[in-house]
C-alpha cells in the first residue's frame, strides 16, 4: 500500500520531468506517449538563453530572498519565542495573545498597507522589499515559545551557575540543543518563501526583482505559451526545494516529532 501510494505521489514528478524533455507536440498532442521519442536538453538551456525572460536573475533572488528570510526570521522568532516562554515580565501572556491573534487577521487585510509602506520607503523592485516585509512569523514565534516552554531547566540552570545571563543560556544552551526543532520550523519557512508568488509579482515590478515563481509565470501570460521551457524551468525551480528536503528530512522529522512531546 505504501509502494503504491508512493507511485501516484511521483506521477507528478514524471510528467514533469517528462514535459521538459519533450517538444511541444509531444506535450499538447491528442496522442499520449510515456517517454519522448528524442530528449530534447536543448530546453534547459534555452530557458538560460531566453532574452525576455531572466530566469538565472530570477533563480538568483529567490536564493538569496529565500536563504536571507529563513536565517532572519528564525532567529527572530527564537529569540522572541524564548523570551515569552522564559523571561518573566508582567504583561507576557498578553503578549502571547497578542502574537495568537496576528494568525486570524486574513493576509488580505494587511496586503494594502503593507505595499503602501514599502512603496513610500522606496524599496518597491528591491531585495528589501521582498525580505523584509515577511520576517515576523507569528506561527514560527508560537511554535518556539511551546518548544522552549518544554526545555529542561536544569540545563539552563547550569549555565545560570557558569555565569551566563538570559541572553548567553539561549545561544549557549537553548539554541544548540533544539537544533532538530530549528531545522524543522526553518524548512517551512524556506519553503513558504520559496513558494512565495503574490507578494513577489506585486513588489518586483521590475524583471530584474523577479523571483523564480513570477518568472514560471511569464511563460504562460504570453499569447503562445512555450510549454517545454516552462516544464524544464519548473524542474529547476523544484531542485533546491528537493535538495533541501532529503538533507533535512531527518531533523525535520525529529522537529515534528517534538512538537507534540509534553516533557
Amino acid at each position: 500500500m505504501l509502494a503504491l501510494g508512493s507511485l501516484i505521489f511521483l506521477i507528478p514528478f514524471y510528467l514533469l520531468i517528462r514535459n521538459s524533455l519533450s517538444v511541444r507536440r509531444e506535450i499538447a498532442g491528442r496522442t499520449f506517449t510515456l517517454w519522448p521519442e528524442t530528449l530534447q536538453w536543448d530546453n534547459f538551456s534555452a530557458i538560460f538563453a531566453n532574452d525576455t525572460i531572466p530566469f538565472a536573475r530570477s533563480l538568483f533572488n529567490s536564493v538569496v530572498v529565500s536563504i536571507v528570510q529563513t536565517t532572519l526570521t528564525v532567529a527572530l522568532a527564537a529569540m522572541a519565542g524564548y523570551g515569552l516562554a522564559r523571561i518573566p515580565f508582567r504583561f507576557s501572556g498578553l503578549l502571547t495573545g497578542v502574537v495568537l491573534a496576528t494568525l486570524m487577521i486574513p493576509a488580505a487585510v494587511t496586503f494594502v498597507p503593507t505595499f503602501v509602506m514599502v512603496s513610500s520607503l522606496g524599496w518597491v523592485s528591491s531585495l528589501q522589499g521582498l525580505i523584509i516585509p515577511g520576517l515576523f512569523s507569528a506561527l514560527a514565534v508560537f511554535l518556539f515559545r511551546q518548544q522552549f516552554t518544554d526545555f529542561p531547566k536544569d540545563l539552563e540552570e547550569a549555565g545560570r551557575i557558569d555565569g551566563l545571563g538570559y541572553f548567553g543560556v539561549f545561544w549557549r544552551v537553548v539554541l544548540p540543543n533544539s537544533g532538530a526543532f530549528v531545522a524543522a520550523v526553518a524548512a517551512i519557512t524556506f519553503l513558504g518563501s520559496w513558494n512565495a508568488f503574490l507578494w513577489p509579482l506585486v513588489i518586483g515590478q521590475d524583471p530584474s526583482s523577479w523571483t523564480v515563481q513570477v518568472a514560471l509565470s511569464s511563460y504562460t501570460t504570453s499569447q503562445s505559451p512555450n510549454y517545454p521551457q516552462l516544464f524544464a524551468a519548473a524542474t529547476i525551480a523544484i531542485l533546491p526545494v528537493m535538495v533541501l528536503f532529503i538533507g533535512l528530512q531527518r531533523f525535520i522529522r525529529q522537529g515534528y516529532e517534538s512538537t507534540g512531546s509534553t516533557g
